[in-house]
């Protein structure tokens, strides 16, 4: 599946998240990557919803929770065809339902000179 999005600034929280060793192990079993300590989030169109809440629901990739941290879904997925890594579903978000959060080893916006308001596609495993 591929769909497109815009890229925006998050709330900072998954930066604090990743970089705790519970889950930079986990991602690194899992996901076969250590996580760059931050999500590249993606806000994508309203008439993907169905679709990603289908592909979220129907997810058997879990990280369960561990004591202090919730559970996360993971699929893993390509942003730009270029960046290997996964879009995170975490038990607890704040984030609005469409909003993807993407991991990858990189400082995507860094690597890739990604800004907010950026076209970004994901190419997702399902």
């Amino acid at each position: 599946m591929e769909i497109e999005g815009i890229v925006t600034t998050g709330y900072g929280k998954g930066a604090y998240f990743l970089g705790q060793e519970f889950y930079k192990l986990k991602f690194q079993e899992k996901c076969g990557f250590i996580p760059f300590p931050g999500t590249l989030n993606i806000i994508i169109p309203e008439d993907k919803l169905k679709e990603i809440n289908s592909i979220k629901n129907n997810c058997n990739n879990t990280i369960k929770p561990d004591e202090g941290f919730g559970g996360v879904k993971y699929i893993k997925s390509r942003l730009n065809n270029t960046e290997n890594g996964a879009i995170v579903f975490p038990d607890k978000t704040t984030h609005e339902e469409n909003y993807l959060e993407f991991i990858s080893k990189n400082n995507l916006r860094k690597k890739l000179k990604l800004k907010d308001n950026d076209i970004v596609k994901l190419y997702i495993n399902i």
